[in-house]
């Protein structure tokens, strides 16, 4: 009895040991190193099948870059040089491809195999230049289109300039000038820009087959500076006066301009004592110094008939503008002037009337700028100046339905930088 018992408790732990024995190594077991032995064979693979026999193609697009020539931008474009030649001679029908536009985009169609089936431009928003493939040979054509008009609205924050929030923004450098211009004279670009300041704008952008062919008006804009909130809409009433409108119908386009050029930094303040760089003594400075590469351009602040253009003592070289009432402006040390700006003429405000430089007493390149109240100067960073006209009481409703879904837009954009279409 007690054999058999023995014999069934070691068949039954024969499927235990099993087990085991799959997941582990008897202690007793002797292993040997296994030689391993390299070897390698050289086999003939079969030459690869050109495929590629022209039967297919594909479009390209490139923007066409500062002196650039047609030959190159064909190069880029994948285009085989057998085929460039043909390409040139039948562009000669049309100065448009000798004289490519910088900024602009070309689009064609290539095939692998380098040959030109059709090329696009756009040299004006409403001209579009097409060269089609003819048998060996191609065919120019010149046509007028209508572009698409879309609403586009981006947005974004000011980590340092306000050039580099909005190229970070991809928003064009055109709509950023239209926007600093708008707000120029509540916010000093130079001054008053904080880190965090946020703004939003919605600008028209016109489109052809898919691709941007120009970039349009400003349409609406917010500017967060400091906390504080800017908008602006731009507005035409039926009579063709246009302009850009605060929410209540406020002209935003003051009397005066708030600095003569809207992205320098002050270098020299209004001052009744200020130690002369170059006199070496202590004498008031009853102007503001705007720090600039010589060269840049100056702006009239206001409307204005120019009442003096040339060299005076230390201004060296002087333009003076009388403007509305008592007041004028001046601008010296400017190392040239703009064209046209003569004793008598008119100027528009934000028009370019010189340019900076160092002439007569300046030790570097600067705008000296003068603002005075009857011959007087004063401090311009301290005057209230007035406003420009604002809306008209009857088109106020116009107004009203116009910017409204424009305000919708600026909503949903301040705490967003998506940008989207119409």
């Amino acid at each position: 009895m007690f054999i058999k018992k023995r014999l069934v408790l070691l068949l039954a732990s024969i499927p235990m040991f099993g087990v085991v024995a799959a997941f582990g190594l008897a202690p007793d077991t002797v292993t040997e190193d296994i030689a391993q032995e390299t070897w390698s064979q050289a086999l003939t693979l079969p030459a690869p099948a050109l495929t590629d026999s022209g039967s297919f193609d594909f479009w390209r697009e490139e923007r066409i870059g500062s002196g650039e020539t047609l030959s190159h931008l064909l190069q880029r474009l994948g285009v085989a040089q057998e085929e460039i030649s043909a390409v040139l001679t039948a562009s000669r029908e049309t100065k448009a491809l000798g004289h490519l536009t910088v900024g602009r985009t070309v689009l064609a169609r290539v095939t692998s195999t380098g040959r030109l089936i059709s090329l696009q431009y756009l040299p004006t928003e409403d001209r579009l230049i097409t060269l089609q493939r003819v048998n060996n040979s191609f065919r120019m054509q010149e046509s007028a289109i209508k572009p698409t008009i879309q609403q586009v609205t981006r947005g974004g924050a000011i980590d340092g300039s306000l050039f580099g929030a909005t190229d970070a923004a991809n928003v064009p450098d055109s709509v950023a000038s239209q926007l600093a211009e708008i707000f120029s004279s509540d916010i000093d670009f130079h001054r008053d820009l904080r880190k965090g300041d946020r703004f939003s704008v919605i600008y028209e952008s016109y489109t052809y087959q898919g691709s941007t062919i120009k970039t349009g008006r400003l349409l609406a804009a917010e500017f967060i500076n400091g906390g504080q909130s800017y908008r602006a809409f731009y507005f035409r009433d039926p009579k063709g006066r246009d302009g850009y409108y605060t929410t209540s119908g406020q002209n935003m386009r003051r009397a005066f301009l708030k600095s003569p050029m809207p992205f320098t930094r002050i270098s020299s303040g209004f001052s009744n004592a200020r130690y002369h760089p170059v006199l070496n003594e202590w004498r008031a400075h009853r102007g503001i110094d705007y720090a600039a590469p010589t060269g840049t351009p100056i702006r009239a602040v206001a409307d204005a008939v120019v009442s003096f253009s040339g060299r005076q003592g230390g201004y060296g070289n002087l333009v003076v503008l009388n403007h509305q009432g008592p007041y004028s402006t001046a601008y010296g040390h400017l190392s040239r002037f703009a064209k046209g700006v003569k004793r008598g003429s008119r100027v528009s405000q934000g028009q370019v009337i010189g340019y900076v430089g160092s002439t007569g007493l300046a030790t570097g390149p600067h705008l000296h700028y003068e603002f005075r109240v009857n011959g007087e100067q004063k401090n311009p960073l301290a005057l209230k100046l007035p406003n420009a006209y604002p809306l008209a009481a009857q088109y106020r409703n116009l107004f009203v339905n116009t910017i409204q879904p424009l305000a919708a837009r600026l909503d949903m954009s301040r705490n967003s930088r998506t940008a989207f279409l119409d």
